[in-house]
Formats: C-alpha cells, structure tokens, sequence
C-alpha cells in the first residue's frame, strides 16, 4: 500500500526542527508532506509526524523500516525523510519525543540509525555515508551534521557508550550521557573514524582511518588522527574529486 500524503510541514514542527539544529534555508526548500496512512492507529492520536520529501517514494522509504520501528508504542516524534532510505539497515526511535531528520541529496548505504527518547539526529543536506555508518543519539543527546559530509565505510557516531562506566570509590559516572555531537559544514571522516562524548568537529575538517575524536573540538580545516585524535595538519582543504 503507498504512503498517502496529506498537508505540508506546519509552523509547530517547523519551528521544533529549527530549534533541533535543521538548517532554516535547508528546510525552505526542501518540500516536505505530512504522511497520513498506512500507519498504525495509535500513531497519529500519540502525536507522532512522519514528513517525506516529494522526491522520495514507496520505494525509497520501505515500509519495513517503519513498521520495525513501531513494533511498541511512542509519543511526540518527529520522523523526516528527504533522501532514499531504501538501503538503510535499520531505523529505530527507543522512546517519546525523538526528533529525527534526514535532509535531501543524501546516501545512507547499510547504515543504521537510532534516536533515544527526546534525543536528536540531524543530518541536515548532501551526507553521503558509503558503507555501514552507525549514528546513535540517546538519553537526551544529540547529533546535529551539518550539510555536505563524507563518510567513509563503518563510521561510528554516538553519544553515550550505551553502558555506564563509574568510579568505584565515588560511584560518579565516568563517561558520556546524554552527549551533544556537532560536524561542521564539509567534513570527512575517514574509514572506521569515531566521533564520540561531547564533541565538535570544525568546517572543513578531516578526521583520519580509525581516529577516534571522544570529548574533543577539531578545529577547522585540520586533518586528525590518532587514538585520541591529535591535530597532525593544520590549513587543509579537501575536495570529492580523487584527482592528482
């Protein structure tokens, strides 16, 4: 059965994914259409939003990947698909008030993608990820990309490690919960790369092999690596092209 489309983005919704990190311009011209059916009962009275851009059809958004999704019962949720999901391998929401948007122009081949209850995931325009991205955002955290990323084969994204880590004497947790990720306009993240905890990667960055950038900020137009990342070239450019 095909999706069936009914009004255009309203001014609540626009302004929640506004203030969740998507880029205003971005979500001028991107046509987006409120879908009304098939959908389970209990998804529009919860409150629930699933927008689709015009260029995605029946195809491009698997009636597999929402129907995985709404095997349980969630609330105030805002879902966006702008790009083909056809090859997504999963998308999930693990609770009440997720806000999730995948901007147009963008390529998510065997990813998966998770956002925990009032978390956010933002890939705003042209995100290209080749192979096997991971994007997790949960308890409350968020992960905002900017438009115009490269993402190399089995790229890791999350906010929290999923466990908690402690001190033994104090019982303080350790590490990230509920962590804020930000990438800046034109980043590459190299294969295997780890972007992880609270952290911003500058414009123009370039996160090397298997770097693992954990509570840092990459400046802009730098090129890192290491575990942890370190700074190994500063004033760098980077261009799609592979040309001599």
């Amino acid at each position: 059965m095909p999706w069936t489309r009914a009004a255009a983005l309203d001014d609540e919704h626009r302004a929640r994914l506004i203030a969740a990190g998507v880029d205003a311009d971005v979500l001028a011209s991107t046509p987006l259409r409120l879908v009304t059916d098939p959908l389970p009962e209990w998804w529009h009275e919860l409150g629930n939003a699933l927008y689709l851009g015009d260029d995605v059809d029946d195809v491009d958004l698997p009636h597999k990947l929402i129907d995985n999704m709404s095997y349980y019962e969630f609330s105030d949720v805002i879902l966006v698909v702008a790009s083909p999901t056809n090859n997504v391998a999963s998308l999930l929401v693990g609770g009440d008030g997720a806000t999730v948007f995948l901007g147009p122009r963008s390529a998510f081949t065997a990813s998966e993608i998770y956002c925990g209850a009032h978390s956010t995931i933002v890939l705003t325009s042209d995100v290209i990820a080749t192979r096997c991205a991971i994007v997790d955002a949960r308890n409350g955290g968020s992960v905002i990309a900017a438009p115009d990323q490269l993402w190399a084969a089995n790229v890791y994204i999350a906010t929290d490690d999923m466990h908690r880590l402690e001190d033994a004497e104090t019982g303080a947790r350790i590490n990230p919960y509920g962590a804020h990720i930000r990438l800046g306009r034109h980043v590459w993240l190299g294969r295997e790369a780890i972007v992880s905890g609270h952290c911003e990667v500058g414009d123009g960055a370039v996160v090397g092999t298997r770097a693992m950038v954990r509570g840092q900020k990459v400046p802009p137009r730098t090129a890192v690596g290491g575990c942890p990342a370190r700074v190994i070239r500063e004033g760098v450019t980077w261009r799609g092209d592979d040309i001599p």
